[in-house]
This record gives C-alpha cells, sequence and structure tokens, in this order.
C-alpha cells in the first residue's frame, strides 16, 4: 500500500513464477484472449491465502479446434490512494458477525475498484496443465555429476519454448515496458517489469533481467568469465530501479532460481519484505553471493552440490529416482 514495501503472505505456489509467462507474452498483433468464451474444465490449485485461483479450461479456435488454456486469477494488491475511494464507494456491506468491539463485514467495492488480474497460458500443453496441478515436492541434492548425466540430458530432450525471452530482447515485445537496457551483446542484459507486478504499488515490486547472451542456461553455467556480466545485472540493475521507483538496493532482493523455470539465465529483482514466489532458501541463490563465489573459485558451480524443489509429477524427478540418487 506504501511506498516503502511491506511484508506480503508467505508464498505457497511457487509456479506463480513460471505462470507469468510460459505463454503470455502477447504481441502487438496477437487478438486479447477470449475470456468470455473460456469453458472452465477444472480447478488445478488454489489458494486462499494468496487470493488466487489455477483454471484449466477450454476454448473453441477459430477454425473449429478445441484447445487448451491455463488461467491464474489472483486479486490485485490493494492501493493506497484508493482506499478512501473504495469505502466511500463500497455497493454493499453486510454485517457477518459482531461480538464486542469486533465485528466483520462482507464489503462489495465497485467494478472498477475489484480489479483481478489475470495470467493466461495459451495455447497451453498437457505440460502446462501438469504443472499447474497441485502436487507433493521434493528436495533434491544434485551433484556436479548428477547434473552432467541427469539433469542436462533432460534440459536437452525439453521442448518448452523461450521464444518470448527472445521477443523481448529483440524488442518484438514488450519494448514500451523496459525499464534499462545494456545493448551489450555478452556483458548486457534487458530488465523489465514481471508480469506478476501491475506496477501500481511498490509493495511487490518484481522485475526480471535477461542477458543477451544465449548460450547460458542456468546457475550451473556460470564461470569466471560471466562475471562482468553479472556485476553489471547487479550494479546498473539496482541503479535502474532506484531511479525509477525510488527503492535503494539495501531494500532489494536480487536473486536467481536453480532450478530456473526457464532455461535462460535471468535474474530476479523483487521488493525485499515481499515473499515473493521462489524466494525461499532451498531454490533462490542470491546474485552478490554468486559473484563472491565465482570470484573465489572461477568453476565453484562445477563443482558444489545444488539443493532444489521438484514436484511428483515432474519428469526430472523420475530421472533422479530412476539414478538412484534419492
Amino acid at each position: 500500500m506504501a511506498e516503502t514495501p511491506r511484508p506480503k503472505r508467505k508464498r505457497e505456489e511457487e509456479e506463480k513464477e513460471a505462470a507469468s509467462h510460459d505463454g503470455a507474452v502477447a504481441t502487438a498483433a496477437a487478438p486479447p484472449f477470449p475470456l468470455a468464451e473460456l469453458r472452465v474444465r477444472r480447478v488445478l490449485r488454489e489458494s486462499a491465502r494468496d487470493k488466487a485461483v489455477f483454471l484449466h479450461g477450454e476454448v473453441t479456435g477459430p477454425s473449429g479446434e478445441v484447445m487448451n488454456a491455463v488461467v491464474l486469477l489472483e486479486k490485485t494488491p490493494f492501493q493506497e490512494e484508493k482506499i478512501s475511494e473504495l469505502l466511500k464507494k463500497h455497493m454493499k456491506l453486510e454485517l457477518q458477525m459482531r461480538n464486542d468491539i469486533y465485528s466483520t463485514y462482507h464489503l462489495y467495492p465497485p467494478p472498477e475498484l475489484s480489479e483481478l488480474k489475470a495470467t493466461v497460458v495459451y495455447p497451453a500443453t498437457e505440460k502446462h496443465l501438469q504443472k499447474y496441478l497441485r502436487q507433493e515436492v521434493h528436495l533434491v541434492r544434485e551433484t556436479w555429476e548428477d547434473y552432467r548425466n541427469i539433469t542436462l540430458p533432460f534440459i536437452q530432450s525439453q521442448s518448452f519454448s523461450i521464444q518470448w525471452v527472445y521477443n523481448i530482447l529483440e524488442k518484438k515485445a514488450e519494448a514500451d515496458r523496459i525499464i534499462h537496457e545494456n545493448p551489450d551483446p555478452c556483458n548486457g542484459f534487458v530488465l523489465v517489469p514481471d508480469f506478476k507486478w501491475n506496477q501500481n504499488q511498490l509493495d511487490d515490486l518484481y522485475l526480471i533481467a535477461l542477458v543477451h547472451r544465449r548460450d547460458i542456461k542456468s546457475l550451473r553455467d556460470l564461470t569466471a568469465e560471466h562475471l562482468p556480466l553479472l556485476r553489471n545485472v547487479l550494479q546498473e540493475g539496482k541503479e535502474a530501479v532506484v531511479k525509477r521507483f525510488g527503492v535503494p538496493g539495501s531494500q532489494l532482493r536480487i536473486y536467481l532460481h536453480y532450478q530456473p523455470s526457464y532455461y535462460h539465465l535471468h535474474v530476479h529483482f523483487t521488493a525485499l519484505s515481499y515473499d515473493a514466489p521462489g524466494s525461499s532458501v532451498e531454490r533462490a541463490h542470491l546474485l552478490a553471493d554468486v559473484i563472491d563465489n565465482l570470484a573465489m573459485d572461477a568453476a565453484y558451480y562445477q563443482k558444489r552440490a545444488l539443493t532444489f524443489p521438484l514436484r511428483a509429477d515432474e519428469p526430472l524427478l523420475k530421472r533422479f529416482q530412476e539414478a538412484g540418487t534419492l
């Protein structure tokens, strides 16, 4: 609500981070998603705490074909400047319970103050549907040998498209959303708002730095050679955020995921007090620590074991189980 980020609810669904971009980027020529025509098949997952629901629906395409879609609906954060308007213009107030000085109500705001955010993956594959189903989660401890023999072959066998990343880097999409760019093809990057952030308040500030290089898949590929790039992302990213949004680097959480949700190196910038999806210790690696580790040992991430969570239905977990490493 205020300009200084405040604590948010603890994340329940790490995959919100992936939902923000899996097929959800639209070009200027693409027609809007026909949400009114969506036929809901099932609820994939819901969270009362996060005020969010994942839906599996179907849409009939222009040629009559039926296509799957994943739709994430979530309540947007309150905006301080609209609180008074919301209270004054509410359409209905229903008393639910009163006990001494305590009472609870159902308040119905006007439509223009009842915003929901809708994130769409369309057309969605069976992989997307499985991805957003609620699943048990397991921790995997991956050695460098495990990465070479299990994880890397798995990554190379997958067909998830990251064309949306290249669209941003080539300014075919989201060009008007770019906060900062260093155009150097080797040590440059683009900083853009993540789709989870509507940019109306700083409580849940969330940006993504996408590097221009296309040969770095994840943390495992990083060596001392990449230190100039990583330092640029850290320093220029913080400077861009404080210049545009007034949030100092001391109030930012800047980190990489391992495993990432897509295999093109990217860095997350979030408000420090915001419990962003995927910011927990088993998945997030602070960029400043990554830089220090590589400065200390050029091949640090080709030596150490890394721990990360996998859902029970993920094929990569099955690969580790088949290899007898769990």
